[in-house]
């Protein structure tokens, strides 16, 4: 009786308990992370979303001063450019190695994207040198604060992108590719594309369109 009573008030048995115990259990570790990762990624875009809205907003505020027709020089941020987008492509490299269990090419992958993403800094920090030692800091104006606000988050993203990198290398060369290991760095590719696509964005929005181009 209390079958068919169960039965009646439950016909899809949605409230059944015979399922496997594996059903009932926590989701894979691997999606976790992944969608934890993801998480943390949309929230960086809207983060930069908020600089890219403020840099809009602010980029004909020069109180007098230069515009970015002025003082950018798309030769040394095409250089930039560059850089960034090889070490995107030794960034994939490595993906493939990882894939392919092979240490040496891995390493040698991660190094090459070491020294492209260490050569971008060097060019980005030079750029800054220049501009404040012109004058042209970020308290020259409200357009060089936001200029400055934009592509310094950018370049400090780049810089714990390294960081991240080089703890990748070490714990590939001391353990191998553990499937830790091996979330780490999809994580860590992700990250860097991520950064490359908020570069491109950036390299259109301030240096292109600000040079009237």
């Amino acid at each position: 009786m209390s079958g068919t009573a169960s039965a009646h008030g439950d016909p899809h048995r949605l409230g059944r308990s015979d399922r496997a115990p594996s059903e009932r259990g926590p989701a894979p570790k691997r999606i976790v992370v992944s969608y934890g990762f993801w998480i943390f990624l949309l929230s960086d875009f809207v983060m930069f979303s908020g600089f890219f809205a403020g840099y809009a907003v602010l980029a004909g505020q020069t109180a007098g001063g230069p515009s970015g027709k002025d003082i950018f020089e798309l030769k040394l941020v095409a250089a930039e450019t560059a850089l960034l987008l090889a070490s995107s492509f030794t960034c994939g490299l490595a993906g493939i190695a990882t894939l392919a269990k092979h240490r040496f090419w891995f390493q040698v992958a991660m190094a090459l994207t070491a020294l492209f993403g260490a050569g971008f800094l060097a060019l980005e920090g030079y750029e800054f040198l220049h501009l404040i030692g012109e004058g042209n800091g970020p308290s020259r104006s409200a357009f060089l604060s936001s200029f400055f606000a934009l592509v310094g988050c950018h370049g400090l993203h780049v810089t714990l992108g390294l960081l991240w990198l080089t703890t990748m290398m070490a714990q590939v060369w001391a353990k191998g590719f553990r499937e830790d290991i091996v979330r780490r760095i999809a994580c860590f590719s992700l990250f860097w594309h991520a950064l490359d696509i908020i570069w491109v964005a950036l390299f259109t929005v301030v240096y292109l369109l600000g040079s009237g181009l």
